[in-house]
């Protein structure tokens, strides 16, 4: 007797892990999806959360919404705190009332970036900018208000789809002989395919009684810098396409105009979710090469 599909209900279907959670769930016979893009469901909105709920009626939200850009949010901290904060507080209360789980997904931005050896769930947040800040803040809620929930913080997600540091480089790889790229932050890059991968797993895992619920870190597997990087990234292009670039410029932060403070560190240590889930980490750099291959299949149809 086959098991009817599990339902999920995507915010912010229209961004890039939301898009890749969609698109892996979508091939997968176990899921039920539906991933929405904000003009359909504003989580800033409790009545139009409340109305996706009862139309959808999902057995787990997974929240991929969220204001990401950290210069952005120094600009307009409002906004940033209305949809990472409160935002997340409304999600959380309208699924409190129907007893609907939540996988929500957060950010290496909670943490100041001093620890050199990265941070596990059980470190000190210490945000420093207002992205950061509103993002924690949305973990708390989260955390106070619904008992069901996961939080999971990744890093440094690119994707051959949306708005992202990959396709923005490879733009200006395009046009520009000389690129600049910082080398003193140092993270782990994870796609969003991959993790899409590692929520699925999860779901996969609660669906079947599992009750693990907390905080849990994520990201691909090798620690490198933002110029290392757009290295990997510019030479994997160069397979398929003759860009312009001739160099890759190693700067500091401080050289760029950044309008917020990132985290030096961004490293997040994934034993957690190894022990609890049975989850690794896959190398960023394969990932790269197979999103590379996707998107020149793409553009090239």
């Amino acid at each position: 007797m086959s098991q009817d599909p599990i339902k999920i209900l995507i915010t912010g279907g229209d961004g890039q892990s939301g898009q890749a959670i969609a698109r892996l769930a979508q091939s997968d016979p176990f899921f039920q999806v539906t991933a929405l893009p904000r003009k359909q469901l504003d989580i800033t909105q409790p009545h139009q959360i409340m109305a996706q709920l009862d139309r959808y009626l999902p057995d787990y939200v997974i929240n991929a919404a969220g204001f990401n850009s950290a210069d952005r949010a120094e600009r307009e901290p409002e906004k940033a705190l209305q949809i990472n904060a409160e935002g997340v507080r409304n999600l959380a209360l309208a699924c409190g009332e129907l007893s609907i789980p939540v996988i929500h997904l957060s950010t290496d931005y909670v943490f100041d970036g001093h620890y050199a050896s990265g941070y596990s769930e059980e470190d000190p947040v210490a945000p420093l900018g207002v992205y950061g800040q509103t993002r924690l803040q949305g973990e708390l809620y989260l955390q106070q208000l619904l008992p069901q929930h996961i939080i999971l913080r990744c890093s440094w997600i690119f994707s051959e789809r949306g708005d992202n540091f990959m396709l923005r480089l490879l733009n200006e790889a395009r046009e520009q002989s000389v690129l600049q790229a910082v080398d003193d932050r140092r993270g782990c890059p994870t796609s969003a395919h991959d993790l899409a991968r590692v929520v699925l797993a999860i779901l996969k895992q609660l669906s079947c009684g599992a009750e693990p619920w907390g905080i849990f870190h994520y990201c691909g597997a090798e620690v490198t810098t933002r110029y290392g990087f757009s290295e990997a990234l510019i030479a994997a292009a160069r397979q398929y396409e003759d860009l312009k670039v001739a160099k890759i410029q190693p700067v500091g932060s401080a050289d760029l105009p950044y309008e917020a403070l990132r985290p030096a560190t961004s490293v997040l240590k994934c034993k957690k979710i190894l022990n609890v889930f049975g989850i690794r980490q896959r190398p960023w750099r394969s990932e790269l090469q197979r999103l590379i291959r996707e998107y020149y299949g793409q553009i090239r149809l």
